[in-house]
């Protein structure tokens, strides 16, 4: 049962130039677009359903209310996941999640177009497997195929989302968006405490499996993102996009990538990967306050295979990480029955990224056949059975 819990800061209302309907920065056919994106993987929660029961009143509405600078966030949703790693995940309301649309549908094409090739994770077309296969592809470029020896340092952040400067973000946006309404809207978005409306959700005893200095709830209040809104995955891709500059212009890294706060150079050479490391290590705490996670730094040749993005690249194949791989297994055996058809078909997807996939797939057809399910012959899709 949920436990409603609310926070005791505050904050000062934030509020930007009213414009007149017919002049406004916004249209209201943009609140529309960006409810129509919003819904389409949160139409059945519980807030989705609400905001939905007057759903053209509640539009314009919102619309008016972010015309006249009176739009304020609501109440948030905390609750911890476990898998892989225990952390707090904070949902805005449904109502919010549009404004965070609205926002990322008007500039978010003007940072990213700025962004380099190699920056992964919340833009369309660069989720995980671009990641894995563009660094595959980095891999056989800098070996000439497997055939020359190389080495990569890979790297990670601390506590990434808990660390971030809400100042200095603020001024990174603030140089790309010249008008004052968007900047404004940018600000109230960025700087909305969550901590201050909240319910907690779910059991909250496993808070207490987050460690402390991982948890929102202890950092001041300009540090900080909330896991799991759009605008968070948006705003981490513009802070860091100064890391990824450096390694492209300052430099001169030819092979580097980055998905989210995990990020990885290729040389030929490991003494020029120490000198990135140093160098690396001194500029973020310098220029973004986060700091390198020393027990994730790995640095060693590529011939012994690479960890990245759920995916390990080794001389002539690339396979999905074991420890997903039996996970995918565990959690489709101990399912309930009316889940194992749509988790089984999630798991053939995720696996069939991988090109060197066929004997995993196998293990997991086996499972599901198990549990009852009919499975294709190119292992890729499973079908109900009788128990689905």
């Amino acid at each position: 049962m949920a436990t409603p819990t609310t926070g005791t800061r505050t904050t000062k209302p934030a509020r930007w130039p009213s414009a007149d309907y017919y002049d406004a920065p916004l249209s209201y056919e943009e609140v529309v677009i960006a409810y129509f994106d919003c819904r389409r993987t949160k139409r059945n929660t519980r807030n989705a359903l609400a905001f939905e029961w007057h759903l053209e009143r509640n539009l314009y509405q919102l619309y008016v209310d972010l015309i006249e600078g009176t739009y304020q966030p609501g109440r948030s949703i905390c609750f911890v996941v476990t898998r892989p790693k225990a952390r707090e995940v904070w949902a805005a309301d449904f109502r919010d999640r549009i404004v965070h649309h609205v926002l990322y549908n008007r500039i978010g094409r003007r940072f990213e177009n700025s962004f380099i090739a190699d920056s992964c994770a919340c833009i369309t077309g660069r989720g995980t497997l671009y990641a894995a296969k563009r660094l595959e592809s980095k891999i056989r470029s800098i070996t000439q195929n497997w055939s020359r020896p190389a080495y990569y340092l890979k790297l990670d952040l601390a506590n990434f989302f808990v660390s971030i400067d809400k100042r200095i973000l603020r001024d990174q946006l603030a140089r790309k968006i010249g008008d004052a309404w968007w900047l404004r809207l940018a600000e109230t978005i960025l700087f909305h405490d969550p901590r201050t409306n909240f319910e907690f959700r779910g059991d909250s005893a496993l808070l207490e499996r987050v460690p402390p200095h991982k948890r929102l709830t202890n950092q001041p209040d300009y540090l900080g993102l909330p896991i799991g809104n759009l605008s968070s995955q948006f705003f981490a891709n513009v802070y860091l996009d100064a890391l990824d500059q450096r390694a492209k212009h300052q430099l001169g890294a030819r092979h580097y990538i980055r998905y989210v706060d995990d990020f990885l150079f290729l040389h030929e050479s490991s003494d020029w990967l120490n000198a990135v490391l140093a160098d690396v290590d001194a500029f973020l705490p310098e220029r973004l306050g986060v700091r390198l996670n020393p027990k994730k730094t790995i640095l060693q040749p590529v011939d012994r295979g690479v960890d990245f993005v759920g995916h390990v690249i080794k001389p002539w194949v690339r396979s999905t990480r074991r420890r997903s791989v039996n996970g995918a297994l565990r959690r489709t055996a101990e399912a309930e029955p009316a889940d194992v058809h749509v988790l089984a078909n999630s798991y053939f997807g995720l696996l069939g990224q991988a090109p060197a996939s066929h004997h995993d797939r196998a293990l997991l057809a086996n499972v599901v056949r198990y549990r009852g399910h009919a499975v294709n012959h190119a292992l890729t899709q499973t079908y109900r059975g009788s128990n689905g």
